[in-house]
């Protein structure tokens, strides 16, 4: 018999929202002319603006203390109120101990130590995994009335060539709560994994990775095609009622480079084409557009067909500038901070857009190795909750439009050279960072030294 008394968790979801990111920042058309390639390539063909830099000052641990920090001061949360925290990651900075428990010093200072969860690693997806479990704790017996926190994102560095301007950094922090202004939809998701080489670190004496480009694009479309069919069902399944694009009001994409979010979120739109049997169908509305492709459908032909890419971009141009654009300011202005790049979309979409009520934000989360999933939110103007009252509240307390302006530029030169410490000390034993802290904003930690027993040390500015 279950307990009557047992507490229920209703429309769970985001309460509040922060970010940390560096304050200095490299410009990406300084970086071509920097790197001596066309005017544009990175601007144009990535779909960048600017990219976060950091030198060996910080690390995904001071950058996890800090989003933490910002969140919980703003938005005036008692650290008591925290029941689970959980940090989504592609970073190692122990092979045994935890970013998670790095962040309990801030806790303990107010006596909390009763709090689950701990990390969660995958390129790109560790932060999409630790929500997913946040949400299901609240949502479980086990939970007990507190609220979670889900701390993700990294610092992506890239060596020397033309994966180096898709680098980015960013550390997001979501408050999960019942009674949400942006809800969870329950039961909707789409998942897909594999074993697959696109991207991975096998060599712990560096940060770079190992990338091959051309596969991981492929897989990022395989894994978004399969995705999208699975929520499509799911969805079906639940409401009894045909999915499309025209039931989805926003879109949140992984992004690695916006690019990419751009022939991605089109290419759901000849998913639709294909999945509603349009091939077969002469009267299909999207037929004039797609009927050319009735014959490779959604398979491997159709990933680096450029006619196809044509196409899905015409199609989706219009829906793209309105549902979608409004989600690119973080990652066009920080670039790819890896498994906080689908949250920094989301706390764009916030900050930009102010009425969401009754709106469906389709995410699509996906990370390398692989493993990618869709699933959605819901604005929700009913929730009624006075501490956290709107999407609109999130956006506004965030206030990233005027963090970003506040941030200062540097040369590519210097960006290099912020580059060399982190290749130089990244193996070193006991070292004392070589970078300047004048970057580092007031009240916020920053690595001070690693001592002898390897033991990592963080001060607050």
């Amino acid at each position: 018999m279950m307990e009557s008394n047992r507490l229920q968790a209703q429309n769970v979801g985001i309460l509040a929202m922060e970010i940390y990111f560096p304050s200095t920042y490299v410009s990406q058309s300084e970086l071509e002319t920097f790197d001596g390639i066309p005017e544009g390539k990175y601007t144009k063909g990535l779909g960048q603006t600017n990219m976060a830099c950091v030198g060996d000052r910080e690390d995904i641990v001071s950058m996890a203390l800090n989003s933490v920090t910002l969140l919980m001061s703003k938005n005036n949360v008692p650290y008591t109120k925290i029941g689970r925290m959980e940090v989504g990651t592609e970073t190692i900075i122990d092979k045994s101990k935890s970013i998670k428990t790095h962040l309990m010093s801030l806790f303990q200072e107010h006596g909390n130590t009763s709090i689950e969860g701990i990390d969660t690693f995958n390129a790109c997806y560790g932060g999409t995994s630790a929500l997913f479990n946040s949400v299901q704790w609240m949502e479980s017996s086990y939970w007990d009335g507190r609220y979670a926190l889900v701390i993700t994102g990294d610092i992506a560095v890239y060596a020397k060539g033309p994966a180096r301007p898709t680098g980015g950094a960013g550390v997001v922090a979501i408050l999960v709560g019942p009674n949400a202004p942006l809800v969870m939809e329950q039961g909707l998701r789409g998942t897909h994994m594999e074993n697959v080489y696109d991207f991975y670190k096998p060599d712990g004496k560096s940060e770079y990775p190992y990338v091959d480009g051309k596969l991981s694009i492929e897989c990022y479309f395989r894994a978004l095609d399969i995705c999208y069919a699975n929520y499509k069902a799911a969805f079906e399944r639940k409401h009894n009622t045909p999915f499309s694009m025209d039931n989805v009001d926003y879109s949140v994409l992984h992004s690695p480079f916006g690019r990419l979010v751009q022939k991605s979120f089109g290419r759901m739109y000849f998913n639709d084409y294909v999945l509603a049997g349009g091939p077969a169908d002469p009267n299909h509305r999207m037929k004039s557009h797609f009927q050319e492709f009735d014959s490779i459908g959604l398979g491997k032909e159709s990933y680096a067909n450029p006619k196809l890419e044509q196409a899905v971009l015409k199609i989706s141009e219009q829906d793209y500038n309105s549902k979608v654009a409004p989600a690119s300011t973080l990652p066009k202005e920080l670039g790819n901070c890896y498994s906080g790049s689908v949250y920094a979309g989301i706390l764009s979409l916030l900050t930009n857009v102010e009425q969401l009520d009754n709106k469906r934000i389709l995410i699509f989360s996906y990370g390398s190795g692989l493993a990618a999933s869709f699933f959605s939110f819901r604005g929700n103007g009913a929730a009624q909750n006075p501490d956290f009252p709107s999407t609109t509240n999130i956006g506004k307390i965030a206030n990233i439009t005027q963090r970003l302006a506040d941030r200062t530029k540097i040369t590519p030169e210097e960006f290099t050279k912020k580059l060399q410490y982190r290749e130089d000390n990244c193996t070193k034993s006991a070292y004392t960072p070589a970078d300047t802290t004048d970057g580092i904003a007031a009240g916020h930690y920053y690595l001070d030294r690693v001592d002898d027993k390897l033991i990592r040390h963080y001060s607050k500015k």
